[in-house]
């Protein structure tokens, strides 16, 4: 029988690729950026019927926490997990590893970013459920592999060992062991991984004991795994947050991928299918989003003359096109974005350069 399950969901993130509608205090994840519902408030509802809610933990930052339990009204208040700054993935999963320990150090734990697309979510419950069956029988390390539809140069792959012994004796289709981490490909990389077969792309969901990831913390990053036994005795406690200011003033900023699952020796990868997108810029939104006769997608007050495939979103004030192709345009109040489609991975480079010349106001 599998243990009790529990699901931290990763929400701290700026997502800088969407300004002008995604700031810090209202990042990507906290927008409805496709269909309805944010991005966080459908992560959240995907796990319904699988993981109970008071079986939920989010972390975010300081910045987010109000908006984040205001979208999250059943999720209790003791499992909003705040960071003081961002040190990436490992701290982050790590602390909340420490406040599901505290309640059943056995019990699954499931790993998702806030600000997914998942299409086909009936699918996406079977391949967690059998992700936590595979991570409660192997004591291993579990990742979800996404099934490659096209040459992608986005994303991280996993590639994956042929079906061996153990593997199959674990009995589950689609259940492979891990052989390598690949980091981003340029193209001609990327084509040659989807023609090998073997390549999945990292989709950054992760399933484990909780016991398994704080022992695997513990061999790979043993400078992280003392600081977070530093602050377990205050979980809970009127002296956590300062505990955890100090500490994350300590904490180096590492990759879960990098620190521990490319150096862990049993790692496993479920391929998924379950029509999966990072929704990693304005461009990948256009491509998924309905459109017109021309190729153009519209929301808000918005009229197009002879203006084909564009992406244009306005938040308050009428918008006209006329004789324009191939572009995304977002408006919001104080900023305007005009982008060519093919360009928007770029768009975080205009927030570089506001931080950079202390533009706050637009960050």
């Amino acid at each position: 029988m599998i243990p009790e399950i529990y699901a931290v969901i990763m929400a701290g993130g700026v997502g800088s690729r969407f300004w002008p509608r995604s700031r810090e205090k209202n990042p990507k994840q906290l927008l409805e950026i496709v269909g309805e519902g944010t991005m966080i408030q459908n992560t959240v509802r995907r796990l319904n019927g699988f993981v109970n809610e008071k079986n939920i933990f989010v972390v975010t930052n300081k910045l987010q926490k109000n908006a984040v339990v205001r979208q999250l009204p059943n999720i209790p208040s003791e499992n909003i997990i705040v960071e003081p700054v961002g040190r990436n993935t490992a701290p982050c999963i790590g602390l909340a590893a420490l406040f599901i320990e505290r309640l059943n150090p056995k019990g699954i734990m499931i790993v998702l970013p806030a600000d997914h697309l998942i299409i086909n979510e009936q699918e996406f419950r079977k391949v967690l459920e059998t992700a936590a069956q595979v991570a409660h029988i192997s004591s291993g390390l579990v990742t979800i592999g996404i099934h490659p539809t096209h040459p992608e140069t986005g994303y991280g792959y996993i590639q994956a060992k042929d079906r061996t012994e153990e593997s199959q004796s674990l009995n589950f289709e689609g259940v492979y062991e891990v052989k390598t981490f690949a980091e981003k490909p340029n193209y001609a990389t990327a084509i040659k991984f989807l023609e090998s077969g073997d390549f999945y792309w990292n989709s950054g969901m992760f399933i484990w004991r909780v016991d398994v990831i704080l022992s695997e913390i513990q061999k790979s990053l043993p400078e992280l795994y003392i600081h977070l036994m530093n602050l377990q005795p205050s979980i809970g406690t009127p002296l956590f947050e300062q505990n955890l200011e100090t500490t994350y003033g300590l904490i180096r900023g590492i990759s879960i991928d990098y620190g521990v699952m490319e150096k862990a020796e049993r790692v496993y990868v479920v391929k998924g299918d379950f029509g999966w997108n990072d929704l990693g810029s304005w461009d990948e939104v256009s491509r998924i989003s309905p459109k017109d006769e021309s190729g153009n997608f519209t929301k808000g007050e918005v009229i197009t003359v002879n203006s084909k495939n564009t992406y244009i979103h306005s938040s308050d004030k009428l918008i006209a096109t006329v004789g324009v192709e191939d572009l995304i345009i977002i408006n919001t109040p104080d900023a305007l974005l005009v982008c060519k489609k093919g360009e928007s991975q770029h768009v975080k480079e205009v927030v570089d350069y506001l931080r950079r010349k202390q533009m706050n106001d637009y960050l």
